[in-house]
């Protein structure tokens, strides 16, 4: 006997439709069609031009840069669903906006990623789809269910076809290790971890390395890459320790903010391997730097929710 499902619907924010477009294109389907503009006084307005009533809608938009403009529009969105008669709403962040606040370092300090979380679900948000988040606990700060999806197996898959020999893949922290021991694993390789602190916001300095990377050609794998000063500190200590000086470096989401470009253009680093959960401008691209599309992943989940199927089969290792 077969299920009778409500129709599926794939809306864009602006924050990222080249990636939206991707993914409605390995669904099969079109984008839902949506006004997006703004009055005079910058504010923004929403329109969906068809009837969303009854619908599963999905919403993809990263609240990435700038990211309170694309946060407000996204909470908009959700806002105009719900109030339209939506059957459920689910958000699909492939980068998720204050992730790094999610807990108090000092006094007096906000947890931004829990107020996020419960902006998304006041605003109207059944579901989420994120991908590799910061921080694990974040799926924690929500009171409904998170997908947490990860492009380590496609940043894999592209790495294993390097044929690399001598091999060792690196943790730039101790927070990053249960992820790169994936990629080390996958790779057949060891893994090596340096040690972080941060004196300060956006100062990162390594005081240590721990395994073995003399004469090793090494990957460098972080979640994220915003100023690139955690990448330059450990490329330094790996250079200092004897690895090969053409070093692959590797995240998820490619923030690329302030002196990134620059800092990851020094000669030692031999590429640059992002995904494209955030839209990557020409002037943030040099001729080391390789783009994998998560599209696919995104599209894959969308389908698996839709149809009630599990979406955790995906990333079994």
């Amino acid at each position: 006997m077969s299920v009778l499902r409500p129709p599926m619907a794939l809306f864009s924010g602006t924050a990222h439709p080249e990636l939206a477009a991707a993914v409605a294109q390995n669904l099969g389907i079109e984008l839902g069609p949506l006004k997006i503009t703004r009055f005079p006084d910058s504010e923004i307005y929403i329109k969906f031009e068809d009837s969303v009533r009854g619908t599963d809608a999905f919403v993809l938009q990263p609240t990435c840069a700038p990211i309170d403009a694309n946060l407000l529009e996204l909470l908009i969105l959700l806002d105009a669903l719900k109030r339209a008669s939506a059957n459920s709403i689910s958000v699909v962040l492939p980068y998720y906006g204050y992730a790094r606040q999610e807990k108090k370092d000092r006094p007096r300090e906000p947890i931004t990623a829990k107020l996020i979380a419960n902006l998304l679900t006041t605003a109207g948000a059944d579901r989420i789809v994120a991908m590799d988040l910061h921080a694990d606990a974040i799926q924690g700060f929500f009171d409904i269910p998170v997908d947490h999806l990860t492009a380590i197996g496609a940043i894999t898959d592209y790495l294993a076809t390097k044929n690399l020999e001598n091999t060792v893949v690196v943790s730039p922290d101790e927070g990053r290790v249960k992820k790169v021991r994936k990629i080390a694993s996958r790779l057949h390789c060891p893994l090596a971890v340096g040690y972080k602190f941060r004196p300060s916001h956006g100062i990162a300095e390594i005081s240590g390395l721990a395994g073995d990377v003399k004469g090793k050609t090494c990957i460098v794998y972080d979640d994220m890459i915003s100023t690139g000063g955690s990448i330059n500190e450990i490329i330094d200590m790996l250079i200092a320790s004897g690895a090969n000086p053409e070093i692959y470096v590797a995240c998820t989401h490619a923030v690329l903010a302030g002196p990134a470009v620059e800092r990851l253009s020094r000669p030692e680093i031999k590429e640059l391997i992002v995904t494209d959960t955030i839209p990557i401008s020409p002037e943030k691209r040099t001729e080391k730097t390789t783009v994998i599309s998560v599209a696919h992943l995104f599209a894959e989940a969308i389908r698996r929710i839709w149809t009630g199927d599990s979406v955790s089969e995906l990333f079994n290792d």
